[in-house]
């Protein structure tokens, strides 16, 4: 299995402003080399907009989607895990979903956006929220958790309009494997939606490549590679 591939610099991308919740959002948007594709929201760790989430947005327009990263921290970036427990747990879920329901606003208002639905793909603090944002938004017609965490109880997936494509390491103390269980029996009963949550040999945080401590290269291409096919078979 081959690594993630690098951005490239060939997209274009910029940072953002947007109004999103009753304020000025911002945020990193990155269109494809062709100029248009399917609309993907990138919804940050825990620890903020890093360059490494916009690289991310980046890696996705290289693939072909016009890709936003929201800032939900308001500009500011965690330096220690203790930072970004706080910052987190300061952003209360329903504001944390009311901001996101802010950017499909304004990736399905681009004319560069060629998609009905969008994408989301979030990463620890951001796959639990994109759990949330898909319960509650039919906007968003594919789910990506990689690692996703949830921070309350689990939401009512009974308006979930999206299928799910779930990523999480068998040694990843945060997300216990019978949690993985629990949240795909939701998601059957109340949308009677089959998640497909995938188990990797690997830890928390193994897609993030910045971090040389958790990296996984076998199992974020792997991760890299289900998640670019299942976002272009769902969002046209």
């Amino acid at each position: 299995m081959s690594e993630v591939p690098k951005s490239t610099g060939a997209p274009a991308h910029q940072n953002v402003t947007f109004p999103s919740a009753g304020t000025t959002a911002h945020g990193h948007l990155a269109l494809p080399p062709s100029g248009r594709g399917p609309g993907v929201v990138v919804i940050q760790e825990w620890w903020g907009l890093t360059d490494h989430i916009a690289d991310v947005t980046r890696r996705l327009a290289a693939e072909g989607f016009v890709a936003l990263a929201p800032d939900l921290y308001g500009g500011n970036v965690a330096h220690d895990s203790g930072e970004a427990l706080r910052m987190m747990r300061e952003l209360p879920v329903a504001r944390g979903v009311e901001l996101l329901s802010g950017a499909v606003d304004h990736l399905l208002g681009l004319p560069e956006v060629t998609s009905e639905t969008v994408g989301s793909v979030g990463f620890c603090m951001g796959g639990g929220f994109v759990l949330y944002q898909a319960a509650s938004d039919p906007r968003v017609g594919a789910a990506v958790p990689f690692y996703g965490v949830i921070q309350a109880e689990l939401p009512d997936f009974s308006g979930l309009r999206a299928q799910v494509l779930g990523h999480y390491g068998e040694r990843d103390e945060s997300i216990p494997l019978e949690r993985l269980e629990e949240l795909k029996e939701a998601i059957r009963r109340q949308a009677g939606v089959e998640a497909d949550l995938r188990v990797y040999p690997a830890g928390h945080a193994f897609f993030n490549d910045g971090r040389p401590e958790a990296y996984d290269a076998e199992a974020a291409g792997a991760a890299w590679e289900s998640t670019v096919a299942f976002l272009r078979g769902r969002l046209e």
